[in-house]
Formats: structure tokens, C-alpha cells, sequence
């Protein structure tokens, strides 16, 4: 692993500084957005529009790449993220928010693509399942401690929205001056959802339901943090909280789901976050169990993405899978853009704890179709392994990890 990290050092410092800019961002624009007046709706239509704007990128920019090469696009994009975190405070009005953040969501969906290009291309085939792992550690760390940044100013100033554009600057250092060649981007044919659907049923339906899930925990977190008067730190913690749980309850998680049926184990995890979540819904907790809530649906949801992804793997070819890697993701981003719309939607008919509801009702309902598709079919006899994956990764390295899994055999 020490060599695999001498090796990618600037491109793993580069995405870590890309993580805290971009965690910072949309924890930032929650509780200003709050300050500045937008209602609960106003400001789900701003979260839902980066993932629309990611969603489009994912589709456009393989093409972009081809045409005019990896540093062009890299260095383009970037300095559209540095302008757009800029102008928000510039330019409070919702609707103004809303067009930036399609704009920033695309630009950060072209600037992941073209970092995994560069990690997937410097890597061996021997050292490549290290450097994946590298790479997503790197990405919750930057993630984790940009929470801690939102403290060192008041929300209410423009210092706060400097700091992740100074920051998205200075990651594309390392990332251009690396003594790395640009890599070649070659696109892959996407299975049509119809064939995906009927590889793995519960793998389209789970990827559509945690990409909701996702949206909503972290797009809309910050909302409900302010909505329901906590202060910056608080908010900056509960978010914090959610990372921590994924980056603790991962591998414990992986390890289990290689040792029996990971529908099971899908269910299970989906029944037990639903329930906290009804919990956290109806009843006012103190903060400091608040902060257990966050750490159970972060420490369950990052996980369940990652195993949706080793289950479906299980069915499907190792030359399907880079094509199904595109469009589990594809499900994924289109139940994003809607999570954060019908969290504000449900949040505006009853208060806050609509944020915890409409998660709750996504986690009941994949743990409702896991029961039934177990009555369907059974298990798959022999499986992959489980790898660690962050809703960040773009199909590049979804589909490297993949592959790498099918090559590491279960414990069952």
C-alpha cells in the first residue's frame, strides 16, 4: 500500500482537497440558504439540481474527454468550480443557486472521471484493487473533515465560500503538474436497463432507492439542521457523524456479506435503518442521540450502496460489468435528483422530521422488495468479493472495483 500511495501521492491529494471542497459546499448552502430566507422548498430544488447537473455530466463528459483530452477538460471544469463557489454569496436568489449548482454538480462529475482515469491508468494490475482502495479512503477523509471547516467562520460571511474555491485551486496542482501521462478514455456500451433488470431486479431497485437516500442525507442534512435551530457546529457535527458511521461500519459489513446471503443481509440492514429512522421521525431527541441516528444511517446507507453493487456483480459477467457499472450509477443519480425535492416537499407539509420519514419509507420499502425477491430466486452459488465504494465514485471506478472484486472470491 506504502508504494501504491509513493506512487499516486498527487492524485490522492488532489481528490482529498477536491472532497473538502465540495463537502464543504453543500453543507454551506443549506444553512445559508436558511439565513438568507429560502423556504424548505426553495432550497430542495437547489440540492436536487447538482445531482441533475452530475447526472448530465456522466452522460457528456466520456465525450468531452475524447474530443479534447484529459488536461483541457480537467483544468476548464476546475476553474468553473473555483468561479461558481464564489458567486453564490454574490448572488442569493434561489432560482441563481439552483443554475450554479447544476453547473458545479456537472463540473465535479467531470473532474472525478478524469482523476479515476488518471489512478486507473498509473496503477498495474497488481497494485490496482490497492490504489481503488486509496482512492476511496482519501475521498471519505476530505469529506470528513470538511465539516470541521465550517466552523472557522460565520455562515453569514463570504469567507466560507473562499475557502472551498481556494481549496478546488490548489487540488488541481498535483493533479497537473504529476509527472503522469494523460491516459486514454475509452468509453464502455451500457446495458439497456431492460437486460440490467433482469440480471438483478433488487440491485436497479436499491441503487434507485439509496440514490434518494444519498440525496436526501447529504444534500439535504444541513437544511434540516438549520430548519430545526441547531447551531453550525451542531450541523457540521451530525454531518460528520454520517461519514464517520460509513467509514466504521464498512468493512464490518463487507466481512459479513461475503460469509452468506447478502439479501439477507440487505434486509436487515435496511429493516433496523428504517426503524431508527421512524424513531428520529416522531419523537424529539436529544442531540447527542441525534448524533447516533446519524452515525447508524451513515454507518448503513454507505455500506448498502456498496453491497447493491457486490450483489449485482454476482450475476453479471466480467466483460458486463464495466457496461452495468454505468447504468447502476445512472439509476442511482435519477433517484438523487428526486430525494431532495420530496424531502422538501414532505418537510414543508410537516416540519423537519419529514427528513427522517422520507428516508425511513425508502429503507422500509427496499427491505419490503429484499423479503420478496427472496421468495423469487435463490442466492447466487458462488460470488465476488465485497469492495468499499463511495455514491462519489463515477462509473470509471465503479467498474474497476468491480472487475477487481470478481477477482477476490467470497468466504462462503
Amino acid at each position: 500500500m506504502l508504494k501504491v500511495i509513493a506512487s499516486t501521492w498527487p492524485l490522492l491529494l488532489g481528490v482529498m482537497l477536491l472532497m473538502l471542497g465540495n463537502g464543504m459546499q453543500g453543507s454551506l448552502l443549506g444553512i445559508r440558504g436558511t439565513i438568507e430566507g429560502f423556504t424548505t422548498f426553495e432550497l430542495s430544488v437547489v440540492m436536487s439540481a447538482y445531482f441533475a447537473g452530475f447526472l448530465v455530466g456522466s452522460q457528456m463528459i466520456p465525450g468531452m474527454l475524447r474530443r479534447v483530452g484529459h488536461v483541457r477538460v480537467f483544468a476548464a471544469l476546475g476553474s468553473m468550480i473555483s468561479a461558481v463557489l464564489v458567486v453564490y454569496p454574490v448572488a442569493p436568489d434561489w432560482m441563481v443557486w439552483a443554475a450554479l449548482r447544476v453547473l458545479i454538480g456537472f463540473s465535479f462529475c467531470g473532474v472525478y472521471i478524469t482523476a479515476e482515469s488518471w489512478l486507473n491508468n498509473t496503477a498495474t494490475n497488481e497494485t490496482r484493487g490497492q490504489a481503488l482502495s486509496a482512492y476511496m479512503i482519501v475521498q471519505m477523509i476530505g469529506i470528513i473533515s470538511s465539516q470541521v471547516l465550517l466552523n472557522v467562520a460565520s455562515p453569514a460571511s463570504f469567507t466560507l465560500f473562499v475557502i472551498p474555491s481556494v481549496l478546488v485551486s490548489l487540488a488541481f496542482m498535483p493533479l497537473l503538474l504529476a509527472d503522469t501521462p494523460a491516459p486514454t478514455f475509452e468509453t464502455t456500451r451500457r446495458l439497456s436497463f431492460l437486460a440490467l433488470w433482469r440480471i438483478s431486479p433488487l440491485g436497479c431497485m436499491g441503487m434507485l432507492l439509496t440514490g434518494g437516500v444519498f440525496a436526501a442525507m447529504f444534500g439535504m442534512s444541513a437544511v434540516w439542521g438549520s430548519k430545526s435551530g441547531l447551531s453550525v457546529r451542531e450541523i457540521s457535527m451530525f454531518v460528520g457523524a454520517m461519514y464517520v458511521g460509513g467509514l466504521i461500519l464498512q468493512y464490518p459489513i463487507g466481512w459479513i456479506s461475503d460469509r452468506g446471503d447478502r439479501r439477507r443481509l440487505i434486509l436487515i440492514l435496511s429493516a433496523v435503518a428504517g426503524v431508527v429512522m421512524v424513531l428520529a421521525g416522531l419523537f424529539d431527541l436529544p442531540f447527542v442521540v441525534m448524533l447516533g441516528v446519524a452515525m447508524v444511517l451513515g454507518g448503513i446507507t454507505n455500506p448498502l450502496y456498496s453491497l447493491l453493487i457486490a450483489y449485482t456483480n454476482d450475476f453479471l459477467k466480467k466483460e458486463e460489468m464495466a457496461a452495468a457499472s454505468s447504468g447502476l450509477l445512472f439509476l442511482n443519480g435519477l433517484g438523487a435528483i428526486f430525494g431532495p425535492l420530496i424531502t422538501g416537499w414532505i418537510m414543508g407539509v410537516i416540519g423537519p422530521h419529514g427528513f427522517f420519514l422520507f428516508i425511513a419509507a425508502n429503507f422500509i420499502g427496499l427491505a419490503g422488495y429484499a423479503a420478496w425477491r427472496m421468495t423469487r430466486r435463490n442466492a447466487p452459488e458462488s460470488t465476488g468479493g465485497y469492495a468499499n465504494l463511495t455514491p462519489q465514485a463515477s462509473a470509471l471506478a465503479v467498474g474497476a472495483v468491480m472487475e477487481q472484486a470478481e477477482d477476490a472470491p467470497s468466504h462462503r
